[in-house]
This record gives structure tokens, C-alpha cells and sequence, in this order.
């Protein structure tokens, strides 16, 4: 996760000298149809535009989405939509997703001058099959040769399920990163790309991208984009308020107040939901929650509603409705017929009942397990997460209402990192993985094969250790399957194994969303108009630039 909630005040008691420092006000922006002001709340930047390094200013801010691109733009609001081709005009799978060839685009330039070829796409892979560390999706490269416009990539098993991570890749100069010590450590201070940006200037705060004359599609509208790096929330929220910032990804506690409210006719906000979710974990593996009539109550009791509305402001993390997990209408075409309209539902009498029915029992309003003992949950979330901390009250309160007493033990953040990764909590909020399928969503919550005892760490999904080998089965059965009759089938098992196993309990979809302003650039994507997610330190970050024009 490149961003967190952290709690955010009322924009307008800042200082107007910060904002004047910051790059001032709408109303002082010198060049408003020309340049785009993109914020994020990151704190003081570091130097570095390895866009391969996640934690490199280039993603965080999203700044190098404008001078490296994809393969294929794809779209991760509307996984099942087809690519749009980028530096690769053609793509053709063979052989069960097992053989692709890439047909590389004729007559693209490096912002040096020097073509882009084939070759270049075939050395990015062989450069991510040679450093794991820099593969961030574990992507199990075979052959990879180039011949003519064309590279040809192999894998030993399906990558059906891998497809668009494969296809996003962004290009990189072979004659430039061959040249580097280690591509894993080099900051890249001079980077070369495709896109129609190259860096201006940067400062601990602020980095400046100009637009280049010689791109290989039409030129954006845009010339100049200047990303600010704010201290916190508050700072980035002054921003958009005030019309300093065009564009930001950040959580507003109260948006209405504190941005749409200053300028209804042009502020704007956007959270579409993609295939991944927030959700409250329990510890299967620990008693009282290993056992899944207790969780299927807890299911029953946790008002999704309240920590869509409340916890997350009622437009952050949209929630999640339906009882498979799947974010609509993200999910909405991988949805099994059998689930359609099938919706999670508070009904606290009924989990009462499904637990006495079970062997639990009631002191007063006292849930005890089957031995007598008082059903208690210790939650536990980082200190400065706010939303995750309002969204773990609302859970608090909800479990009260069946029983079960529960605290929020707020930690810091590298002890909560620890304790998930080894196992050692009773129950907390985190995310699943994303995908152009289901099946990240799922492998992250229910897959055997990343199932790790506890105090063991270094897991990458099954945060909950949930262990069923009918879920490890259809999910290798999902990813691997030659047809799709027998991809449907699986598909169908996992949708069951959420609804009736309850390995985590989604509430809230990760989005793809977005603050912006139309009274300098319209364009943007939006509800009507999805042509792409809104979060400027994304991928389709460039799309969205591309389609922006001058208001008025």
C-alpha cells in the first residue's frame, strides 16, 4: 500500500505564507492552462527515480508513470475490459497463457533520441528474471528472445492469472540500466523513458516535469506538471482546498467540509473500487476463532454500512456488499450466477442463535464459548491510521452487540507489521492483494500454499492462516485451467469457501480514486467516463493527462 489514512483537519486553519511557499493558491497559479499541480501527503522526498523500487519517490508520487510506460494500458476499475495497446501493438497468448509474443510499436524514441526497440523490451524482462527483488510480482520468467519487432516470452505454468501484470510492465532502456552497478540500489538521477515527460528540476518537496517535443503520440495539453510532496494530510487537504493542488490521492475525514464544499462547481472526488478489499482478519489458527461458527457470527454482527459511512467518510474505500467478497462493479463479471444478489446482512439474533445452537452460551449479555470461558478479541491496528482505527470502534461496538468484548490496542506501526506477518494477533484490519481477476483477492485470504505457522514470518497472503485444501485446490485449479468452463467451476468453489468459511470478512474495496479540480483541467475520469482508475500515482495516471484539456 503506497497510502494510509492518517487523520486529517480542517484545511483552512493553515498559514496562507505555507500555502504561498507550497506554490499558492488557485488564484495565484501562474499558468493554470499549461501547468497540473499533483500532490500527495508524503513528507520530504529522497532523490531517487528508480521506478522499479516501490518505495522511490517516482511511484509514491507517480511522477515516473509519466516518463516510463507500458506495454499495455490496462484498466483496473474494469479488470475484464481489453488492454489498450501502448509500446506494444499486439499481444497473443498460446498455449494455456503459457507462450506470449509481443509485437513492439515501430517509431518510438528514448527522451535521448535513441529508438526503442525489441530489444529493450526483452532486456526489462530478462532484467526482472535476473533480480527478484526487483520482480514485485514473482513473475516465473522462462525463454525471453527478441527477433525483429517481436520478443517472445515463455513460462513454465499458466500466466492467466498474471496476464495484466505482465502486460503493464514498463519499458527500460537497455543501453542506460545495463550500464548501472546494481538496478536494484541505483537511484537513476538522469532517467530515460518513452513518455512525453522528462525531469525538469527536483528539491526535497517539489518535482517538476516538462513535456518533451518529440513523443511518439500526440502531445499532451498539459506541459509542465509539478508533483509537491505535503508533510501530512492537513497540509495536502489545504492544498486541494484552497486550489494549489489539481490533483491528489488523500483521506478527508470529512470531504464535503473540507474540499467539495469550497468550490462545488469544480471540486470533485472519484473512489472506484478495483478486485481487492480491506477486511477484518481473525486468527484462525488461535482459539476461539478457529472455529468458523464463530466467525460466521461475527459476520453476521459487523455493520459494513456503518464503516463505509463513518470509518471511512462515505466515499474512501467503497463498501463491500456482496457475500463472496467481490467489489462491484469491479467483480460484477466474475461473479457466479449463484451469488448474484446475495448480500451480506447485519442480523444480530441470528448469530445469537447460530452460537447457542453451536454450544456457546450467554452470562446476561456475556458471550462464553463452549467451556465456559468469556469470548474476547483484542484488535490491534498502527496508532496513526485513523480510518482503520474509527473502522475497528464501529467493529468493537458491533461485536458487543452478540457478546464478545473487544479492545483496539493501538501500536506502532513496525510492531503491528511484525505481529501479522508472524501470526501473533487475535484480529485486525489489512487489505488482499489486487488482480485483473479474482484470484488475488482469493489466493491472499484463503491459499494453503502461503500458509506459514505461527511465529513463522515473510508471508505474502493468508494473513489469517485460514487452511482449507478445497480452497488451495480450486484456486491452482482456477489458475491453471485450459478452458473456461473448468475456470468458472473453481471460481464458483472459492466464491462458496468466502460466503461459508468465512476466512476474513470483507468490508471495503481498495480503490483507485482520487481528489481533483475542473476549474483549470477537465477531462478527468469519472463515474461517466471510467476510462481509467484516478489515482495519480498509478500506471493509468498517464491516461488521465493525456485526456486533460484547459477549462474554458
Amino acid at each position: 500500500m503506497n497510502v494510509r489514512g492518517a487523520a486529517a483537519a480542517a484545511a483552512g486553519v493553515l498559514a496562507a505564507a505555507f500555502l504561498a511557499g507550497c506554490g499558492g493558491g488557485g488564484a495565484s497559479n501562474g499558468n493554470a492552462d499549461t501547468v497540473l499541480n499533483v500532490g500527495m501527503p508524503n513528507g520530504p522526498l529522497t532523490k531517487n527515480n528508480n521506478v522499479l523500487l516501490s518505495s522511490s519517490p517516482a511511484n509514491s508520487l507517480g511522477y515516473g508513470f509519466m516518463i516510463y510506460e507500458p506495454l499495455v494500458m490496462t484498466n483496473a476499475i474494469r479488470p475484464a475490459d481489453p488492454g489498450k495497446p501502448w509500446l506494444a501493438t499486439k499481444w497473443d497468448w498460446s498455449d494455456n497463457y503459457t507462450t506470449l509474443v509481443l509485437t513492439v510499436r515501430d517509431k518510438v524514441n528514448w527522451s535521448d533520441g535513441k529508438p526503442m526497440t525489441a530489444a529493450d523490451v526483452a532486456y526489462t524482462f530478462e532484467l526482472l528474471k535476473k533480480h527478484p527483488a526487483l520482480n514485485g510480482s514473482g513473475i516465473p520468467f522462462g525463454d525471453i528472445t527478441a527477433s525483429g519487432n517481436r520478443v517472445t516470452l515463455t513460462f513454465p505454468a499458466s500466466q492467466f492469472v498474471n496476464r495484466n501484470k505482465i502486460l503493464d510492465q514498463a519499458v527500460l532502456p537497455e543501453h542506460q540500466w545495463s550500464a548501472m552497478k546494481d538496478p536494484e540500489t541505483d537511484i537513476v538521477a538522469n532517467p530515460v523513458g518513452t513518455g512525453p515527460y522528462t525531469i525538469k528540476s527536483a528539491t526535497s518537496q517539489t518535482v517538476t516535469l516538462a513535456e518533451r517535443s518529440d513523443y511518439w503520440q500526440s502531445l499532451p495539453a498539459v506541459k509542465e506538471i509539478r508533483y509537491t510532496s505535503y508533510s501530512d494530510n492537513d497540509t495536502q487537504s489545504a492544498a486541494l482546498a484552497t486550489g494549489a493542488c489539481d490533483w491528489s490521492f488523500v483521506f478527508l475525514p470529512n470531504a464535503n467540509a473540507v474540499f467539495v464544499s469550497k468550490d462545488p462547481a469544480h471540486h470533485k472526488l472519484w473512489f472506484p473500487p478495483t478486485l481487492a478489499v480491506h477486511g477484518l482478519w481473525l486468527n484462525n489458527q488461535t482459539a476461539p476463532f478457529d472455529d468458523v461458527v464463530l466467525r460466521r457470527a461475527v459476520n453476521l454482527a459487523v455493520n459494513r454500512h456503518d464503516v463505509f459511512t463513518q470509518g471511512e467518510g462515505g466515499y474512501f474505500y467503497p463498501e463491500v456488499t456482496s457475500v463472496t467478497g467481490l467489489p462491484l462493479p469491479a467483480g460484477e463479471p466474475f461473479l457466479a450466477p449463484a451469488f448474484r444478489g446475495k448480500n451480506a446482512a447485519v442480523d444480530v439474533e441470528s448469530a445469537k442463535k447460530m452460537l447457542t445452537a453451536a454450544g456457546y452460551s450467554y452470562a446476561g449479555t456475556t458471550l462464553r464459548d463452549r467451556s465456559g470461558k468469556p469470548v474476547t478479541l483484542a484488535l490491534s491496528v498502527p496508532a496513526g491510521w485513523s480510518d482503520y482505527v474509527a473502522d475497528l470502534e464501529i467493529i468493537k461496538d458491533n461485536l458487543a452487540a452478540i457478546g464478545i468484548s473487544a479492545t483496539v490496542d493501538r501500536l506502532d506501526q513496525n510492531v503491528w507489521n511484525t505481529n501479522v506477518d508472524t501470526g501473533r494477533f487475535g484480529g485486525t484490519l489489512h487489505w488482499t492483494n489486487a488482480g485483473a481477476t479474482p484470484y488475488d483477492l482469493y489466493e491472499s485470504a484463503m491459499d494453503g500454499a502461503l500458509l506459514k505457522p505461527i511465529g513463522t514470518g515473510g508471508v505474502a497472503g493468508n494473513w489469517g492462516r485460514f487452511s482449507n485444501g478445497a480452497a488451495t485446490n480450486a484456486l491452482r485449479q482456477y489458475a491453471q485451467a485450459s478452458d473456461e468452463g473448468t475456470r468458472n467451476g473453481a471460481l464458483e468453489t472459492l466464491q462458496q469457501l468466502m460466503a461459508d468459511q468465512v476466512p476474513m470478512i470483507p468490508l471495503v474495496a481498495v480503490n483507485d480514486g482520487g481528489e481533483y479540480n475542473t476549474a483549470h483541467w477537465t477531462g478527468w475520469a469519472d463515474e461517466q467516463n471510467q476510462y481509467a482508475g484516478l489515482q495519480p500515482n498509478k500506471m493509468n495516471a498517464l491516461q488521465i493527462v493525456s485526456n486533460l484539456k484547459p477549462a474554458g
